[in-house]
């Protein structure tokens, strides 16, 4: 395989991407097409797929930022499009080095990254197109594996379908890059979900409550998943 960055909608390997997505992701999770113009030319989003040399296929995506400012990285999303390739090890292995090396460019050494992570424990209805590596249970156990933990309050999302409407049924998680982290400054939460949603313009109301709560505390816990 291969790790290629997309930086444009008219990339081939864009239309792939887009296409697998549809494929695994709800509607409300998946940003039109058009739309990915500026955020594939924006140079802090990364946009890597993995590509099979022998078919030029796309048989998996990540979507990554690092965030000097915050010392954290996002992970956007993992697909992984077939099974028994390894694509998830993959993934992640170019991805972190990718990371690391972003940190140290900014003089930083990385403090973790934050993930929205299904909890299907609450909502059983996402079948992920029926790709069992996708499947919300065993993604969320390679998750907490890898070191994730879910911070301890009610997380919503506002659409990416820009439509106002309040998506539930994930946690926000963190996975500390430093061990005995159990607690995160609840202000850094704010500012950066504030941060990472402020492309849209419409936030559901539940959202501006939630980060009124995030306000008013000092720290978030860390729990296991």
């Amino acid at each position: 395989m291969k790790y290629h960055r997309i930086v444009s909608i008219n990339d081939p390997y864009f239309r792939k991407m887009h296409n697998l997505m549809g494929d695994v992701f709800p509607p409300e999770e998946v940003l039109e097409f058009s739309l990915w113009k500026e955020p594939l030319e924006d140079p802090g989003i990364q946009v890597y797929v993995a590509v099979l040399k022998e078919t030029d296929d796309v048989v998996g995506a990540t979507e990554y930022r690092y965030y000097s400012s915050f010392n954290v990285a996002m992970t956007d999303f993992t697909i992984i499009g077939r099974h028994g390739l390894g694509i998830g090890r993959f993934l992640y292995k170019e991805r972190e080095k990718d990371l690391l090396r972003l940190a140290s460019e900014a003089g930083k050494t990385l403090s973790g990254m934050f993930a929205e992570i299904y909890d299907p424990y609450r909502d059983m209805d996402h079948n992920f197109g029926g790709v069992k590596p996708m499947d919300p249970f065993v993604r969320r156990e390679v998750l907490s594996h890898l070191g994730y933990e879910k911070l301890d309050f009610p997380y919503v999302h506002p659409s990416w379908e820009n439509s106002g409407e309040a998506v539930t049924g994930l946690d926000l998680c963190f996975m500390p890059m430093q061990n005995g982290v159990n607690a995160l400054p609840a202000s850094l939460i704010a500012d950066f979900i504030e941060t990472y949603y402020a492309v849209l313009s419409e936030k559901p109301e539940t959202w501006v409550v939630m980060i009124e709560d995030l306000r008013s505390r000092k720290e978030v816990a860390l729990l296991p998943l």
